[in-house]
């Protein structure tokens, strides 16, 4: 099976209009489109959360590891991306690419298991201020549920090998990192500082330009590194990383109208998704 042709026929079904208030058709079809992806490999749960009287959606798969004894036990890694757009947008890259890459790793690690046990997680509400991932992580905090490692897909497919394509956050990264917009980004807390570099180092051995960047104190200083599902997992004390393009650091079309596939890079994107797969079952 082609990756990349999987991976853009998901683009071309979720990269529409799908806010969740002013393009229901949009945000409903996307939700079913992942419900129906999801449940090919296993049950579909689905955590409701209420905003303004309006039930949402977390779309979840939990995939079990490669056989292991009861005694072994081991905690989840969740790997999320959210599937809300903001209004008048398509959202390509952000986060139909995450999606994508989502639906994708479902399918890979429901026919061949990882180490680990996988749980795949759908956010809505992400462009809301991380609604949904937030309503999430206080359902586990409830149950006191353990995570290995929660990885965020946000925005994965833009590119630009260009030299000045890549802004930062903070001046001071500038001197410690590529002007060139052509690399997947890690960026975790603290507790992750060993996994970053794994990934990073996994990601390269496949082929894909990566860089990591370790962030003190929940990443309050830099207030741009929270802009994601990853935020309210770093706030609970959870191991989280988000694995990004680097959003509007990079990609000119962030939340416009012109945010549309074409725009993406697929060997890029599906490069992305191949350094994933590997790094996670090197976890």
């Amino acid at each position: 099976m082609d990756l990349k042709k999987q991976l853009e026929t998901h683009l071309h079904q979720i990269a529409r209009e799908r806010d969740p208030y002013l393009a229901t058709a949009g945000h409903f079809f996307v939700q079913e489109y992942i419900r129906a992806s999801f449940s090919q490999w296993g049950s579909v749960e689905i955590h409701t959360f209420n905003v303004n009287n309006k039930l949402h959606e977390n779309l979840i798969l939990n995939l079990p590891s490669v056989a292991q004894t009861e005694k072994d036990n081991l905690s989840p890694i969740l790997i999320a991306a959210h599937y809300d757009g903001v209004p008048g947008s398509p959202g390509a890259d952000d986060n139909a690419s995450g999606v994508a890459v989502l639906l994708e790793l479902a399918r890979i690690f429901a026919k061949q298991p990882a180490k680990y046990p996988i749980r795949l997680v759908a956010f809505d509400m992400e462009e809301a201020g991380l609604l949904g991932s937030q309503e999430y992580v206080n359902q586990l905090l409830r149950e006191k549920q353990k995570l290995r490692l929660m990885l965020s897909l946000e925005m994965l497919g833009y590119c630009n090998s260009n030299p000045g394509t890549q802004e930062y956050p903070a001046p001071i990264l500038k001197r410690f990192y590529p002007d060139t917009g052509d690399f997947i980004a890690l960026i975790g807390n603290l507790k992750t500082i060993r996994d970053l570099m794994r990934l990073r180092n996994i990601f390269r051995i496949s082929g894909s330009k990566s860089e990591f960047l370790p962030v003190p104190n929940n990443g309050k200083v830099v207030p741009a590194v929270r802009r994601s599902d990853h935020a309210p997992f770093w706030d609970a004390g959870y191991k989280a990383m988000m694995v990004t393009d680097t959003s509007f650091l990079r990609n000119p079309h962030y939340h416009k109208s012109s945010d549309r596939v074409e725009t993406l890079d697929l060997d890029f994107l599906t490069g992305v998704c191949r350094g994933l797969e590997k790094g996670i079952r090197e976890l």
